[in-house]
């Protein structure tokens, strides 16, 4: 059901996605989130249109801690600062990340591979239907990402709107 990758460029680490539904207790996560009592980003799934999307903010986040270059305090608060299109950390994670009326929750683990444990960790603190990570796209609010994104009907006719989404994140810093 969760999604793992071994990031390419940092091979001892691994990225974990799980996606939940009908999430009852999103308050009370994001304030374990807030705390330090979970140790992974807690994202709003409707403002993702794909688990790639979501490996590149993570992998950004990874080369900025290890370059010790983050703009925000933690890994976890990178990932969700670095799927935003602009450079306002406060803006970012009121779009990305977990409100307390959520009901759907997408929670991003990096990990070494022998802390497989901290997946069920996680889904034992969710109280909430595990489901599988390919089913992002389902939860996702295409109008709202198009709008964030600036995306334009023209643009969409050359590509595809997870292509304009990613150029938007990785550029952002340049522009």
């Amino acid at each position: 059901m969760h999604f793992s990758h071994e990031l390419e460029l940092f091979p001892d680490l691994t990225v974990t996605q799980i996606l939940f539904k009908d999430v009852k207790n999103a308050a009370e996560l994001r304030q374990n989130a807030v705390e330090g009592k979970i140790t992974g980003a807690l994202i709003n799934p409707t403002m993702l249109l794909s688990p790639f999307q979501v490996l590149v903010a993570a992998n950004k986040a990874v080369h900025l801690h290890t370059t010790g270059k983050m703009k925000t305090r933690s890994q976890f608060s990178e990932i969700i600062f670095n799927l935003s299109p602009t450079n306002n950390i406060s803006d970012a994670f009121k779009k990305f990340g977990v409100s307390d009326g959520d009901d759907s929750v997408l929670v991003v683990l990096v990990h070494k591979k022998e802390e497989s444990h901290l997946v069920s960790d996680i889904t034992a603190k969710v109280d909430g239907q595990q489901v599988p990570v390919d089913d992002m796209s389902s939860l996702s609010d295409h109008a709202k990402i198009k709008k964030l994104y600036k995306v334009s009907p023209q643009e969409e006719k050359c590509g595809s709107l997870l292509d304009a989404v990613v150029c938007r994140m990785a550029i952002k810093d340049v522009m």
